[in-house]
Order: structure tokens, then sequence, then C-alpha cells
């Protein structure tokens, strides 16, 4: 699992941090967590190929999460994708296609699946699930995680081999969990083959929101919590107003989560100092790093539960 920030400001873009996107590869699939502007320039900084993406999450609809999205589609058309690209985000995100689509005379030959949640909505998949939650901010905003399922142990093929199992079938039963008998009506309990599974990974996207329960319920016991840094302790006042959080609201919250890392991003543009970002939140929860533009953070799998 590789992470890859594209963007990283809030609001408006400036010479060191775009807007909101973050781009995750997962087992040769591409995912996209929101669009800001500017982010096919970011793509191709960091050699990403969109014509992969399998899907793109949109928290809400203030520009600076969106307004890249439009421009992606129709690169996607130019380049004569032909893949399905499934797009998933709040209510008014197929309008927003829609109206685009029309005024700027365009259109999309790959199929093109919308889907817009207004509450608590899991997505099961083959390999992952995606779980969003309504998070709280000014307008309707979701938060999302995507929890990798847990992968079978490691084959222990020396001993299967010393205890007479015949390759093949059975090897496929063991890895699979279930025991099996031998000819000689000997039972081999896949636990004396197998190791112990080993734990999926989680990652967890939650940016403009205050902290909530829906924000922790999501993060609880994430391997990487993307959140929302847009203020330090001393603007508190601001982002109660605006919808955010501080930096050791963020803290407080990964600790309460039991997260193994903290990655803050949507900093303001009046946030310079990194230093000034980073202290307060470290005091609160020590691993915790604060995102730059093109970051690239790579996330081992877990060992065996």
């Amino acid at each position: 699992m590789k992470i890859i920030f594209l963007g990283t400001g809030a609001a408006s873009p400036n010479l060191k941090r775009n807007l909101s996107s973050v781009f995750m590869h997962w087992e040769g699939e591409s995912f996209l967590f929101d669009c800001g502007e500017a982010c096919q320039i970011q793509l191709r900084y960091a050699g990403i190929k969109p014509g992969k993406f399998r899907q793109i999450f949109i928290s809400h609809l203030h520009g600076d999460h969106i307004l890249g999205l439009m421009g992606l589609l129709m690169t996607l058309e130019l380049s004569g994708r032909e893949l399905p690209l499934v797009i998933t985000g709040p209510p008014g995100l197929r309008e927003f296609i829609e109206v685009n689509r029309r005024l700027l005379h365009t259109r999309f030959s790959f199929p093109l699946e919308i889907y817009e949640i207004d509450k608590e909505t899991v997505f099961k998949q083959e390999q992952f699930t995606i779980w969003a939650m309504p998070l709280k901010h000014r307008i309707f905003t979701l938060g999302y995680a995507f929890l990798e399922k847990d992968k079978p142990g490691k084959f222990n093929l020396e001993k299967a081999r010393s205890l007479g199992i015949p390759e093949g079938p059975l090897y496929g039963k063991l890895q699979r969990g279930e025991n099996i008998t031998l000819p000689s009506g000997e039972i081999i309990y896949s636990s004396q083959i197998v190791g112990p599974p080993v734990k999926g990974r989680k990652l967890v996207y939650c940016v403009d929101t205050r902290p909530c329960n829906e924000a922790l319920t999501l993060a609880q016991y994430a391997d990487i919590l993307i959140y929302d840094g847009t203020f330090l302790p001393k603007h508190l006042n601001k982002a109660q107003k605006s919808g955010h959080s501080t930096v050791e609201e963020a803290a407080t919250l990964a600790r309460e989560a039991k997260v193994r890392r903290l990655i803050l991003t949507h900093i303001s543009s009046r946030n310079q100092s990194l230093k000034e970002i980073l202290q307060p939140a470290q005091a609160i929860f020590p691993n915790t790093t604060v995102a730059e533009d093109l970051m690239v953070i790579e996330v081992p799998l877990n060992k065996g539960l």
C-alpha cells in the first residue's frame, strides 16, 4: 500500500501546497481521495498514470476538494479510457458532473458510475471494504475508511510434506482454514500448517471536519489516519466557526482512536512553520506527521494476528 499526497493545502493553493487530493496504490489498483485544483499536474509530477484509476472518493462539494475533477475526467476521455470508473461522494455530485459536462460540451465514452451517499454506507468488495460516514462540517461532508481484508497466514510447505499431505487441492483447503483428512484417516488441522492470518491494513481519510463521534468511529485502530490539520490551537474559535479541527484536536482524536500514525493535511496557508504545527500535536500523539505535497508513505503489511 502506497500513499502519495498530491495536495495538502486548504482553501486556496500557494507555492508550497496544492489543494486536497490523496492518491493510494494498493494491490495493482489506484484510488483517489478528493480532486482539488491542479490534481492532474501533481499526478504528472508523481509519475502516476490516471488511466488506471479504479475509484474516486469525494468528501464534499467545496471547491478546494472537487474543482480538479472535471479536468481529470476530460483527460481520461481524451486518452481513450475504456475501463469503468466509479466516483463516490455526497448528494449533488451527479448534478455537478452533469452540469459541467453539458456546459463544457464533453462526453464520457467510458462507463462512469456515480454513487451519492447521504448516510453511513458500507461498500463490500472481494478484497476490501469502503466505509463512509457523514462528518461535522459547514456542508454535508463524508469521511472514508479503506479496510483491507485479512490475508491468510504463511503456508508451511516443509511441514505439509513431512506430514505426507499430497500437493494439490488439499493444500488449498488448508490455506483457506479448512481441516482435512488423509487417506490414512489422520486429521490435519489448518493451524498445524498455516500461520496466523495477517490483519488487513486500514486507511482513514477525514478532512474538513470538527472532531465528532463519526470521525472517531471511522478512525478506530487505523494504520494511517489522514486528518484535518487546518488550524493551530490558538485558532480554536476559527476552527469551530468554520467546521475544521485544530492540530491539537486531531492528535487527541488519534490517541482516542488508537491509530498507529496520524498524518495532518489541509494545512492553512497562515501556518508556514512545521514546528509550530507539529509540537502541539506530538505532545499529545507522538507519531504525528505533517503532510507535504508529493510526500510518499509506504504502509507495510501487518504481522499475523
